[in-house]
């Protein structure tokens, strides 16, 4: 399988919305209720929001494709786009999604390690992202790709208050 990674453009976002809404309910839907998943795809994926996220200085989206058809997409964050104030010298992984019927062929460790290679390019000392506390899935792979557990952070689904742990991991 041939994997290529693309910088996304403003053009791109009628298919960032969509590939977005995709993998996050593939992801989350059956863990919650759909008024919540709805009022928070409504919110985060809403055309000004994301057209606002890819124009703020700092953050950055990808798409990967593999064998030509789109796969996944990350985004990723540094210095005043950063979500959290974890210190310039940080780069943030906002979003790491796969689509359902490209999991578990490596897409996901190749898009982790492209945001790892933006990272070091940059100067950067540490790499960290908010993973939901029952995503135990997610929590075991960034475990294995050297990420640790260093504190954790509110996330609103809706009307739910979900808890990430923030995994960090040192470069």
């Amino acid at each position: 399988m041939t994997l290529e990674i693309r910088k996304c453009t403003h053009d791109d976002i009628p298919l960032l919305q969509t590939i977005g809404i995709e993998t996050f309910s593939d992801t989350f839907a059956d863990q919650n209720t759909p008024e919540d998943l709805q009022a928070y795809l409504d919110k985060a994926y809403a055309f000004p929001q994301m057209e606002k996220e890819l124009v703020t200085d700092g953050s950055t989206f990808f798409f990967v494709y593999a064998d030509e058809h789109l796969a996944g997409y990350m985004k990723v964050n540094t210095d005043e786009a950063l979500t959290e104030d974890n210190g310039t010298d940080s780069l943030e992984i906002e979003r790491i999604y796969v689509r359902p019927g490209f999991k578990r062929k490596g897409i996901g460790r190749y898009l982790l390690e492209h945001a790892i290679g933006l990272a070091q390019q940059a100067g950067k000392r540490n790499i960290w992202l908010g993973v939901w506390e029952h995503n135990a899935p997610a929590r075991a792979f960034y475990k294995t790709m050297g990420f640790e557990r260093t504190g954790e952070h509110a996330f609103y689904m809706g009307a739910d208050k979900q808890i990430d742990h923030i995994m960090t991991k040192i470069l």
